[in-house]
């Protein structure tokens, strides 16, 4: 292999950015994979565990009362469950919450030890043009292998079997689970590549295993069965912990949850007490190095907080039925992450910016409410970590009747953190958000200091919402793995709400995954009306400090439900000069995919609620000049000239879905200090 100058200073920029024991821990990972030790060492742990005899599974909660679910679901909420129940019966899941495609638990190619599936890339043919994706661009995306191996399905079979008592549902389960157990054995194929999959599926099975107990269908021999899969699961975990302890995020977390379930679920198993303390030591730790102080999470992305949550909900759950309790300081975290995700969530839709990766992932879907709808994790997170509940009684308690939340302590939603002045955070703390003194909408500007690797070049993007309708959104990530130009390429600067300078990242992409030197955001100041909201926030990032440029926005909410948002290049420090003359900046804007009208740099779309106005001026900069109008929709240009991005006028809602949305760039070309202007205007406020 031969290495360049800038290879080496790239190593060397990852060493000072992701720090060496991260560095250090997956190097480790890779030699191990790369010498055959892994292979060895899982092997060896596989021997270990297939000695001991598997019975059954030790309970790890309290069945939910049948009486206090139907009461929160309501009938149609039954209704809504058994459905979705009765599709798994007819062979069908739904992957990534959209359309119900084929479920089968059979390997999908000729079976070789995970290893080797790793070193080669993890690249394997998907389920794609099943899931509704474009064909070809995610043929080898392994997450459409993995997702129906989650045993997300599960947890639906057991809903409806506790609210039904219809031995169909575990029939259902334990078909699926005799079929995965037959053409999985451990260790071989690629389920068994990533030990988080593996963790997810063993906490999936220990609740199957509670709920099914009574069933006629579960057998002494199928709960043995079961339990000796619990077993072989958890000792596919301690071998590669490196790799997830060098990614310090979800995988870490996840892998932590289930060492810990199984040390609870399997007491006599020589492991147990290994698995317990190993589980239990890096959930805790994980946590409290992925929580910020002010509730931030590590991975800077809506989706995994709430992944983080909903571990979290389970172990406190868990280790409460087993008289320990989570330490203080872990569950202060929790509670400030709670709260920092609850700022984001819409008050009226539950939904929450599409910020970050968002890789489709919901473990443990233990509500009918939509993927989009944030309100259960958060109701049940809320009364679990705060004593407090987030909205209103409403179908979202469902995940909080399965966790054991209990009502005792628990503040009414008239005197908790469900109004919204109790809300608003420190300027110099967790996520921006404004809102409108009229009271219809709200935003929220991206300005994050980084302490870990970014999942997208996003700084001072904004997020604009109106009526439960998000107006100006994230277009979310789409796939990882895809040829180009879908190769996780919605991280992109020039897609998000902010600013792009001479079509330029705000920081280095040296992979698929990787961004390297960081733009850090800054809040400089602001202002609160008088319920002590944000109504003007004024806020700046160096991600363009090569080119000696500072990006620096200010959001103001007017009194008529209108927002200004306003941008300027500014020239950095002393230190970093303006490299040339004269720069391109584009601002850009995405927007749904609405029936929409255009007139020089002004943009109306005709949202359900009447027509919302953007308007783009230019200003500042002596030779400013307007250079470039451009609408982008689904990858093609539909007003304006010159050349689009194939990923530009995108929104994916969930991970291998996307739809047509409407982008908006407005380019303007000048010198510094360079500036624009951006007016959102409602029915209400529109003259």
């Amino acid at each position: 292999m031969k290495f360049s100058l800038s290879y080496f200073s790239t190593a060397y920029k990852a060493l000072g950015e992701l720090g060496a024991e991260q560095v250090g821990l997956f190097a480790w990972y890779r030699l191990g994979l790369h010498t055959g030790y892994l292979r060895w060492k899982t092997g060896r742990e596989q021997k270990k565990t297939a000695r001991y005899q598997c019975t059954a599974l030790e309970a790890l909660f309290e069945l939910p009362d049948v009486d206090q679910l139907r009461a929160v679901l309501g009938r149609d909420g039954v209704e809504n469950v058994i459905a979705e129940a009765d599709e798994i019966l007819d062979g069908k899941v739904r992957i990534f919450s959209e359309d119900p495609v084929r479920l089968s638990l059979e390997a999908p190619e000729a079976l070789e030890n995970w290893t080797t599936f790793e070193k080669k890339g993890s690249g394997l043919r998907g389920r794609g043009q099943e899931s509704g994706a474009v064909q070809g661009e995610n043929d080898q995306d392994i997450k459409f292998v993995w997702e129906p191996f989650r045993f997300g399905w599960a947890y639906t079979l057991g809903r409806a079997y506790i609210l039904s008592g219809d031995e169909c549902y575990p029939e259902a389960f334990w078909v699926h689970l005799d079929e995965f157990l037959r053409t999985n054995p451990p260790n071989q194929g690629p389920q068994w590549i990533s030990a988080q999959e593996a963790a997810l599926r063993l906490i999936a099975m220990s609740f199957s295993a509670q709920v099914f107990a009574a069933s006629g269908e579960s057998t002494p021999e199928r709960m043995a069965s079961l339990a000796r899969a619990v077993a072989e699961h958890a000792a596919r975990i301690p071998p590669s912990l490196s790799y997830a302890r060098s990614q310090n995020n979800n995988h870490l977390l996840s892998e932590a949850a289930g060492l810990y379930t199984a040390g609870l679920a399997l007491p006599d198993h020589p492991q147990s007490r290994r698995w317990r303390d190993l589980g239990w030591h890096w959930f805790n730790g994980g946590l409290c190095a992925q929580i910020a102080e002010d509730g931030t999470y590590v991975q800077q992305s809506t989706n995994y907080h709430r992944l983080m949550l909903q571990l979290s909900l389970w172990v406190n759950m868990v280790s409460k039925y087993r008289g320990q309790i989570l330490p203080q300081g872990t569950r202060q975290r929790l509670g400030r992450a709670t709260g920092w995700l609850l700022t984001l969530c819409d008050d009226t839709s539950g939904r929450v910016p599409n910020l970050g990766p968002n890789d489709g992932t919901y473990i443990m879907p233990l509500t009918s409410c939509p993927y989009a709808d944030y309100r259960p994790v958060l109701q049940a997170s809320g009364m679990s970590f705060l004593d407090e509940r987030a909205f209103s009684p409403g179908a979202w308690d469902e995940m909080g009747v399965w966790m054991g939340v209990s009502e005792q302590g628990i503040k009414e939603w008239g005197d908790a953190i469900g109004d919204k002045e109790a809300r608003v955070m420190p300027l110099d703390e967790g996520p921006h958000v404004l809102r409108s003194p009229a009271g219809d909408s709200w935003a929220y500007l991206r300005v994050a200091q980084l302490a870990s690797r970014p999942g997208h070049a996003d700084q001072l993007h904004l997020d604009l919402w109106w009526r439960g309708l998000n107006i100006a959104r994230d277009p979310g990530t789409y796939l990882y793995n895809a040829p180009p130009p879908w190769d996780n390429s919605l991280s992109h600067t020039s897609v998000h709400n902010t600013i792009t300078v001479d079509g330029l990242e705000q920081m280095t992409r040296v992979g698929r995954f990787l961004y390297l030197d960081w733009a850090q955001g800054e809040a400089v100041r602001g202002e609160r009306d008088q319920r002590r909201a944000w109504i003007q926030i004024v806020a700046q990032h160096d991600g363009y400090r090569r080119l000696g440029i500072t990006h620096q926005r200010t959001v103001t909410a007017d009194d008529e439900d209108g927002w200004v948002i306003e941008d300027v290049l500014l020239p950095g420090d002393a230190r970093e000069e303006p490299q040339q003359a004269l720069y391109d900046c584009r601002v850009h804007w995405l927007l749904p995919d609405w029936n929409w009208e255009m007139r020089d740099t002004t943009l109306r779309v005709q949202s359900p609620r009447g027509w919302v106005t953007v308007k783009v001026t230019v200003g500042g900069g002596q030779d400013a000049v307007l250079s470039r109008v451009q609408i982008a929709r689904a990858g093609e240009l539909v007003y304006g000239s010159g050349n689009v991005s194939p990923t530009w006028g995108w929104f994916s809602p969930t991970y291998g879905n996307k739809e047509p949305a409407l982008s908006l760039g407005v380019v303007i070309r000048g010198d510094l200090p360079l500036a624009m202007k951006t007016i959102w205007m409602f029915p209400e406020s529109e003259g």
